[in-house]
């Protein structure tokens, strides 16, 4: 076995194992910022490689789709998920932005490193810093997201007595 699938099994089982890890409470801001990142990474991630941006030589499902199914489909995702069930809502903007910031750091890191030293991502026209900014941005979009549906659900079971 190559270690482009060792990787990504052990991807997917701690991704599988990141779910176990949200707060009961926590589950629905969760699921919503699992799906809504989803479709940006989905989409996103289809336009990058589309553009010729990014390839990925080893990938789940290669004859139907060139992003990887692991990463936009399901690891991001549910990381983003997690993120946003942990959120530090009542913490100041700094840590805030300390929060965003050190995951996206992280994952960064992690990339360039899978990038540099194996098959499953390759930079064409791409750099680590336009991977820490798309990061950034979509846990920022996904948590607007959860606090505007959250909102309005407030508001329809205040609004019907509930």
């Amino acid at each position: 076995m190559r270690i482009e699938w060792m990787i990504l099994f052990v991807v997917w089982l701690i991704t599988l194992g990141l779910v176990f890890i949200i707060p009961k409470k926590n589950r629905r801001i969760a699921i919503v910022a699992f799906l809504f990142t989803q479709v940006i990474t989905w989409l996103l991630g289809l336009v990058v490689v589309e553009y010729g941006l990014i390839t990925y030589p080893v990938r789940c499902f290669p004859t139907v789709n060139h992003t990887s199914f692991t990463y936009e489909f399901l690891s991001f995702p549910v990381l983003c998920g997690v993120v946003n069930a942990y959120y530090p809502h009542a913490r100041s903007k700094m840590m805030k932005f300390f929060y965003y910031a050190s995951f996206c750091t992280i994952l960064t890191i992690l990339e360039a490193i899978i990038e540099k030293y194996t098959d499953l991502i390759k930079y064409l026209h791409w750099s680590w810093y336009w991977t820490w900014i798309t990061l950034f941005i979509s846990f920022m979009l996904s948590r607007w997201f959860c606090v505007w549906f959250f909102k309005g659900i407030a508001k329809e079971m205040e609004e019907k007595g509930l």
